[in-house]
């Protein structure tokens, strides 16, 4: 399917100039997919395979840089509170869900990695506005393994408002321990718009607490996701998927482990990995897509029950007919109401 890719830069509430990015097919999309890329990437480059492939797929497709990465102002890399973040994202999804050709399709937000933790919380700040998430290696707990000690958490927290953009979290090399393919991996080391050096001190602060908040918070999950991780991830544990999957209330819940592959399953895995992994994607998008089309459908007749529902009662008796078919709607009202719980 033909698309077309197109750039805007917007200011959020604070004033930073953001940079955007959409890639659109030419017909009209079977739903919106959002993008939340992870900590340190950015979406014109590093998340365009993703953004071609949906779009290929018939789905119109949009990205942002957050603050302080890629395209966007700001300092680089530097998260001074995370719902920035999340309150940046909101307003320039909805915006984009707002505009008139789009406001009867559905809505599905796609996170990697720190993205997941982003797309996780965009569901919690309006629980009824997404259909679904497709979450890639998701950041949305805090490893045993590599959880920090109290007392470090303690005295760096001492210190954050004193130096809150140094540089001073040692880390090992991410690209490194995510990305398998060589070649791959060597094009995103090369990438000029992919942070890579230390976290900021703040920074890491901030992603401690959004993973600990979220991990005490799973269950208020209710949207139907895709968890999809590498078994062989080191950079996000998929033991941590396994929670989510377990403890969230979503009855529409999916879950993929994928032996052997690494973290960066969308874009560092040999060919014939990454062919798989947006198969099921796509797979998974496709099904609810035709569920919400189906229930699109019906919108015009419930719409219009409501509006006999809101008839005086004097108008109501002045017409049998008129409640007999009230009364055949209300049978495909309580239908559609029914289906929609089993998503």
């Amino acid at each position: 399917m033909a698309f077309e890719y197109q750039e805007e830069h917007i200011r959020n509430s604070r004033g930073t100039l953001l940079f955007t990015c959409r890639w659109l097919p030419f017909s009209s999309p079977k739903a919106l997919v959002f993008l939340c890329h992870g900590y340190g990437m950015e979406c014109s480059e590093f998340m365009r395979e993703c953004g071609t492939r949906l779009a290929a797929a018939g789905y119109a497709v949009f990205g942002i840089d957050y603050e302080g990465h890629g395209r966007s102002k700001g300092a680089r890399c530097y998260i001074k509170k995370f719902e920035n973040i999340v309150n940046d994202c909101s307003d320039f999804f909805k915006s984009t869900c707002a505009r008139e050709e789009y406001r009867d399709k559905s809505r599905f937000l796609y996170g990697e990695s720190m993205g997941g933790a982003v797309a996780l919380l965009l569901h919690k700040k309006d629980p009824s506005f997404w259909n679904g998430a497709v979450l890639v290696a998701p950041m949305c707990k805090i490893s045993e393994k590599v959880k920090p000690h109290p007392v470090v958490v303690n005295i760096l927290t001492k210190m954050e408002e004193i130096i809150p953009k140094w540089k001073i979290v040692p880390t090992k090399d991410v690209i490194d321990s995510a990305f398998k393919d060589p070649i791959k991996r060597e094009l995103i080391r090369n990438n000029k718009l992919i942070y890579q050096d230390k976290p900021r001190l703040k920074t890491a602060l901030e992603m401690l607490r959004t993973s600990i908040s979220l991990e005490d918070g799973l269950n208020e999950v209710t949207l139907p996701f895709f968890v999809l991780h590498g078994e062989a991830d080191t950079v996000t544990d998929p033991e941590v998927s396994k929670v989510l999957y377990e403890k969230a209330s979503s009855r529409d819940k999916t879950i993929k482990l994928y032996p052997g592959m690494w973290h960066g399953l969308t874009s560092g895995e040999p060919d014939e990995n990454i062919e798989i992994v947006f198969a099921d994607i796509t797979a998974w998008l496709d099904k609810r897509c035709d569920v919400m089309t189906f229930e699109q459908i019906l919108r015009p007749l419930n719409e219009g029950i409501e509006k006999l529902d809101n008839t005086t009662v004097s108008m109501a008796a002045t017409s049998s007919r008129m409640q007999s078919n009230g009364g055949y709607f209300c049978g495909l009202k309580r239908f559609r109401m029914q289906h929609h719980s089993a998503m």
